[in-house]
């Protein structure tokens, strides 16, 4: 296995392993200081894809598909009907809170549309070009944001089982090929543990 690291912004470093480049968010997004890849969002829907995909790790298909039914408006959460479950396609139900950067951002646009209007592809071009736009090099995608979203999650302290819920994996393994932390996000865990 080859882990190559490369700082890409002062709250942003990409991983790459075996080819495959993975945005790792080093820093929350609190008092204005703000993910790479958040920064050249110059629309309203290119926050809301980007910063939904970063704070919610859904699937790009799951955010796509989203409606009005899906947002549990007075628990601020969402009810995703996902990938998998016992009784075929979509439906495996799981429940994401929302954090208080994109609540008001579905709420707003999912109170006055049924649902998402964008497309899955129309996302995938979005976030590449707001990727080209943070002048990240690597290829980033929805994906990737996905990655971000599950080492942020385990940065901050939410356990793996917890993770796995949130992201909808039936196996604990599926969820542990997300947690690609750094040698030195295992080195400061351990000194702050033992």
């Amino acid at each position: 296995m080859v882990l190559r690291r490369g700082i890409i912004g002062p709250t942003s470093e990409v991983y790459e392993r075996n080819g495959n480049a993975f945005l790792i968010k080093l820093a929350p997004a609190y008092g204005g200081r703000q993910s790479i890849i958040m920064q050249p969002c110059q629309t309203h829907e290119e926050k809301l894809v980007i910063w939904t995909l970063l704070d919610a790790g859904l699937r790009v298909a799951e955010l796509a598909s989203l409606t009005k039914d899906n947002l549990d408006w007075q628990n601020h959460r969402l009810m995703i009907y996902g990938k998998g479950g016992p009784y075929g396609k979509l439906s495996k139900r799981r429940i994401i809170p929302l954090s208080s950067r994109i609540q008001p951002l579905l709420e707003g646009h999912l109170g006055l549309h049924d649902r998402m209007q964008i497309g899955v592809r129309t996302i995938q071009r979005m976030v590449k070009q707001v990727a080209n736009r943070a002048h990240i090099r690597r290829k980033v995608s929805p994906h990737v944001l996905r990655h971000t979203f599950s080492v942020t999650c385990i940065q901050k302290g939410i356990s793996t089982r917890a993770l796995q819920e949130i992201l909808g994996h039936d196996r604990l393994a599926t969820t542990e090929i997300y947690l690609n932390l750094s040698p030195e996000d295992v080195i400061r865990e351990f000194h702050s543990k033992w």
